[in-house]
């Protein structure tokens, strides 16, 4: 299993103070470094963390995936066309939301997705749905033309109840087989940390996760890349 480490949070860290530190870019270069397999970033309408310049940067400076998770939005399809990620997440935004609050609403948004992705698949950037793990959620996504689901782990994660984050993690299983068994690759993320994730290790069809927030708040008290290598420690297969 994969890690993608997402460098959101030391943008918020350096915005703080409207100054040149800490640099996302370097954050990036270091995960990688590390072994993180992919940089995630989100580059928000209200620009709240990552902003243009960030995320230009990162394209020119990483060695590895580039996966730019953004709003269904005309100024943000044209920006990723102009970026050339390796992978596009297309995730739910609201501007009063701390962090994304569950999957895309794939449904109500169907007839504009198939338009939407139609010209970042065909410029050869990879299309992801951030959904809730829900088959008839990766159906729509499928359908709509996207290569990737990411399947949202927030609920689990929130969960304190053993068996209620069991019946959890065997709703991401079963997701995850079918999204795999329909020939979409398989993600997750949202919420994982080193208390929760261990589990994952254990659903082969979950090829990769993505972290962010837990990783840049252990880093703060162990650095990065030992915060990195303790993901990894735990979801080696």
């Amino acid at each position: 299993m994969r890690l993608a480490v997402n460098v959101d949070h030391i943008a918020t860290l350096r915005n703080a103070r409207n100054e040149g530190s800490p640099d996302p870019v370097e954050a990036a270069l270091l995960a990688e470094q590390s072994g993180a397999s992919g940089i995630v970033c989100h580059l928000r309408e209200d620009r709240r963390h990552i902003r243009d310049n960030d995320l230009a940067r990162l394209r020119e400076s990483i060695a590895t995936k580039l996966d730019l998770e953004m709003a269904m939005t005309p100024e943000m399809q044209s920006i990723a066309l102009a970026t050339r990620p390796e992978l596009v997440t297309l995730v739910p935004e609201k501007r009063e939301e701390l962090t994304t609050e569950g999957g895309f609403a794939i449904k109500a948004h169907h007839p504009q997705l198939v338009e939407f992705i139609r010209p970042l698949r065909e410029n050869g950037i990879g299309v992801s749905m951030f959904i809730e793990p829900e088959n008839e959620a990766i159906e729509l996504s499928l359908a709509a033309g996207a290569n990737m689901v990411e399947l949202h782990t927030g609920r689990y994660s929130l969960v304190t109840d053993n068996d209620q984050r069991s019946r959890e993690l065997e709703r991401i299983r079963s997701a995850a087989q079918f999204a795999r068994s329909a020939g979409l690759a398989v993600v997750a993320g949202h919420g994982l940390t080193v208390s929760n994730i261990a589990p994952f290790r254990d659903i082969p069809e979950i090829e990769e996760v993505s972290i962010g927030h837990a990783i840049m708040a252990r880093a703060i008290l162990i650095g990065l890349p030992a915060a990195i290598r303790e993901i990894l420690d735990l979801i080696g297969r």
